[in-house]
């Protein structure tokens, strides 16, 4: 355990989110929670937060005794400011900029300084994210520099020491499925499938092996793709 003894996840109700949040329960004598409503499109994500959170303190009572509390932030001005498949509408493309549609700029440097401030708050110097730079779609805020960055300049700015944990950095998704199994076994991989939401387009209507979602998108053809790797080595 840390020598605080205590983390801030962010979380979103994802499977990589999930799984960062047991890996910090298995690691940290208390664990608070942070969300964030920026005007997603796929805003069910936010009502699946708090089943996932319910969900592993009755699954895991040991990891429940640690949860503490859940804090969501509303940050609507991103949402306004973002003309991104994931806050408006629109199709998932490429964009000339080399980047998807999905791309929100900015979003995970403003939930990190947000995840600090509430975290300077609550006493805790620890946070932990699920950025990954392995099996992901190019977000350039998802990189190990830009977390690196922006971890120094939010030690700088608050005069306070931060660490910024990314459990999942080199990890790919299969890698991810198989984190979850060694963390909490078929309980943890249950919660995945059953309660957690990643896709893009919000649709919880169709249950595939590895969850629910479109089945078409990036966010579930990298889910689903994973799943099948994992499901072929174990």
């Amino acid at each position: 355990m840390s020598a605080d003894g205590a983390a801030l996840v962010l979380f979103s109700g994802g499977q990589d989110s999930t799984v960062c949040l047991a890996w910090a329960l298995d690691r940290f004598a208390r664990v608070e929670t942070v969300g964030f409503s920026y005007g997603q499109r796929h805003a069910v994500e936010l009502t699946q937060r708090r089943i996932v959170l319910d969900g592993m303190a009755a699954t895991f009572p040991a990891w429940g005794d640690r949860l503490g509390p859940d804090h969501e932030i509303t940050l609507a001005e991103l949402g306004r400011l973002s003309e991104t498949a994931l806050t408006r509408d629109t199709e998932i493309e490429m964009t000339k900029a080399g980047l998807p549609s999905t791309f929100v700029p900015g979003r995970n440097l403003l939930f990190l300084v947000y995840a600090a401030a509430v975290a300077y708050r609550r006493g805790i110097a620890t946070l932990v994210a699920g950025m990954c730079e392995t099996d992901y779609s190019g977000y350039p805020d998802c990189r190990a520099d830009t977390i690196r960055a922006q971890e120094e300049a939010i030690a700088l700015g608050f005069d306070k020491e931060f660490a910024v944990l990314t459990p999942l950095m080199y990890v790919d998704k299969a890698g991810t499925w198989a984190m979850a199994a060694e963390l909490g076994g078929a309980p943890l991989i249950d919660l995945i499938r059953e309660e957690t939401h990643t896709c893009y387009l919000g649709d919880r209507t169709v249950h595939h092996a590895w969850g629910w979602g479109c089945g078409t998108c990036p966010a579930c053809q990298l889910r689903a793709k994973g799943w099948e790797v994992w499901q072929e080595a174990s």
